[in-house]
């Protein structure tokens, strides 16, 4: 998984093993953990399908420049180190930090006498977003006449910063963030795995879901935690006399929370308290307490909430518990579920702050909610009458011998756009559902709405009900 399985900086350039190397016993864990099969990956299963592109280049049936697009920790460089082995060529790895058009032109060169003599070489370019136009041109020979097989990684949307030359001779695969789950299974397989730490310590699970919440996805993350607190708990395990065989030490929360620098929040996504935290979040919004609102809101994000949860209850309450005192607010939350959506963590943190202080700030009404309530209660209990002739649809033939349109009055005909006209059903004139406050925007809409009321029923005034 990239970033997980860095190689070290001294097997950069012509000639090295590289990624294709063993890890020694004093490798990070994350670099012993790297997966050495198929069978080992652990998440991007929408890419390993049976015939896949990347599925056939891992078995070594492909033969196919590619470009890994995702975020860190979600297994771009293992997947190079895999294609690699599959093909039984050669492996050279460049940095685009490190690495110049000399590097990659002395690589090439390289690549091409061992073609003459059978044998293929994967170069594998790390972060190739960040090389400049004029060193991804320095590839284009090289990956369309395949003196090279190419294998890049990157972060950033190879559509804006790989050339198009570049990206036209390449297959984009785009690799997704690490679910959870996949996280879980990362870190317990390294629990026992003898590349790991060999079953030696024993992870509570509060421990483990710790370990996952601050991973946000990222499987280095995760591992390179796990193995800073397991080295603790080691640690202080070998100071116990009463350590003997077939002992293991304890790895619990507080030695995480103690070796990552960060406190678990006791927060369940599935229990209690996501439950507890969340409405305590919507009823500090609703009550105008914005520093309560903004508490709770930086509970659910420390602890990986996922932030479109957020979002969605953010646009719920924009119309539930403000609705048209402020008609902007509904806005913000839209806006702030799209940067959720097109932008993603951590920067769309920002704005569900924004959307939350908003909410907190803006003027309450509960208008909305008590409006359409209201109306779907006449409806439910049959109060559904005809719908008045001159409103039916006039569009077809014989519209009008049945009597559908005659009479109606184009609002748009009269200079000051309304006119009187009766739009309810019968047993439904002069029925009012919404009732605006005189909070924020309401106190207008309220104004303004007695003066059309008074307009339009007109025609319908002494009736009754």
């Amino acid at each position: 998984m990239e970033g997980l399985f860095d190689p070290p900086a001294a097997a950069s350039g012509p000639g090295s093993g590289g990624l294709t190397s063993p890890p020694g016993a004093h490798a990070p864990l994350a670099v012993r953990m790297r997966p050495e099969s198929l069978d080992e990956i652990v998440g991007q299963q929408h890419l390993l399908g049976t015939g896949s592109p990347l599925r056939r280049l891992i078995n070594g049936s492909g033969a196919a420049s590619v470009l890994l697009y995702g975020p860190p920790g979600t297994g771009k460089t293992t997947m190079a180190a895999l294609i690699s082995r599959a093909t039984g060529g050669r492996f050279e790895a460049l940095s685009a930090l490190s690495a110049g058009v000399k590097e990659v032109r002395a690589v090439i060169d390289v690549a091409r006498r061992r073609l003459i003599e059978g044998q293929q070489t994967v170069l594998f370019i790390d972060e190739v977003h960040r090389f400049s136009k004029t060193q991804q041109d320095a590839l284009l020979d090289a990956v369309e006449n395949r003196i090279v097989l190419l294998v890049a990684a990157t972060t950033e949307n190879p559509s804006f910063s790989v050339v198009a030359p570049l990206l036209s001779r390449s297959l984009v695969l785009q690799l997704r963030s690490l679910s959870d789950s996949d996280i879980r299974e990362v870190l317990r397989r390294a629990v026992a795995d003898p590349r790991g730490l060999d079953g030696r310590v024993e992870v509570s699970d509060e421990a483990i879901d710790h370990l996952v919440a601050v991973a946000g996805g990222d499987a280095r993350r995760a591992l390179t935690g796990l193995e800073a607190s397991a080295d603790a708990a080691l640690r202080g395990d070998d100071d116990e006399s009463a350590a003997g065989d077939g002992h293991r030490a304890v790895l619990d929360v507080t030695e995480v929370e103690a070796a990552i620098d960060r406190a678990a929040v006791r927060y369940d996504r599935d229990g209690d308290q996501h439950y507890d935290v969340t409405s305590a979040f919507i009823k500090s919004i609703r009550g105008s307490d914005v520093d309560a609102a903004l508490h709770y809101l930086a509970r659910m994000i420390v602890a990986g909430e996922d932030p479109r949860f957020i979002a969605r209850r953010l646009m719920i309450h924009a119309s539930e518990d403000v609705g048209m005192a402020d008609p902007t607010a509904l806005q913000t939350a839209v806006a702030a579920a799209q940067v959720v959506a097109l932008v993603g963590m951590p920067e769309a943190k920002l704005a569900l702050t924004q959307a939350t202080i908003h909410l907190a700030t803006a003027p309450k009404s509960g208008g909305v909610v008590s409006a359409i309530g209201a109306a779907i209660a006449d409806v439910e209990s049959g109060k559904s009458g005809a719908v008045p002739a001159h409103l039916r649809d006039s569009h077809y033939a014989g519209a009008k011998g049945l009597g559908s349109g005659i009479g109606y009055r184009y609002p748009h005909d009269d200079p000051g756009g309304v006119v009187a006209q009766q739009y309810a059903p019968d047993d439904l004139v002069g029925v009012d559902y919404y009732l605006p406050t005189d909070h924020g925007h309401e106190r207008e809409i309220g104004a303004r709405l007695g003066r059309l009321r008074s307009i339009v029923r007109r025609a319908t005034r002494g009736r009754d009900r």
